[in-house]
């Protein structure tokens, strides 16, 4: 699907796919991945080599508008895959508020992102740049555990499915306190 009917079917699209093979190899860009329960397929996470394991993510989210930016305020350019994230997602905000705590169908599979991942020193002394992971504070992804194994390509939509149960409600019922369309006057 082309990322603008992508864009359009939901908050946003699949810029790009990043893996590393190793801890503290070289990321390597990627057409598709396959994301599978333990995440996704020749990512050192998923093969027990990321540098932080104890506190690994089995896919991580990161927005290109945060990418953008890291570039605007250090002129680093990290859509190269240094930002060592999985899944690039364009078209949602730089701190991905929308989708923490949804279930998002990305591509096949379906993720729930459950916490922000804050960039540590280790991204900087791999990416070769001092200054990333200031640039990077309060935007430096999301960690999601696998709801549903899938395949995830370029391009592909972004929707949520189900919001954050911790904050529908509230949502609701903002709807039906302004009388908007969808609630009871």
């Amino acid at each position: 699907m082309p990322a603008d009917e992508a864009a359009a079917d939901g908050p946003g699209s699949v810029a790009s796919l990043v893996t590393a093979p190793e801890g503290g190899a070289s990321p390597v860009r990627r057409e598709a991945v396959e994301i599978r329960p333990d995440g996704v397929e020749g990512d050192r996470y998923r093969g027990g080599d990321g540098h932080f394991q104890l506190d690994a993510c089995a896919v991580t989210l990161v927005a290109a508008s945060a990418l953008a930016a890291v570039r605007e305020a250090t002129g680093v350019d990290l859509r190269d895959g240094r930002h060592r994230r999985n899944v690039v997602v364009d078209g949602v905000d730089p701190g991905m508020d929308s989708l923490l705590g949804a279930t998002v169908a990305v591509g096949d599979a379906l993720l729930r992102p459950t916490r922000r991942r804050p960039p540590c020193a280790h991204l900087e002394e791999v990416a070769g740049e001092e200054g990333i992971a200031v640039a990077l504070r309060n935007r430096g992804g999301l960690c999601c555990e696998v709801v549903e194994p899938g395949r995830v390509a370029v391009g592909d939509a972004v929707r949520i499915r189900e919001a954050d149960p911790r904050t529908a409600g509230a949502a609701i019922a903002e709807r039906l306190r302004e009388g908007s369309p969808g609630g009871h006057e």
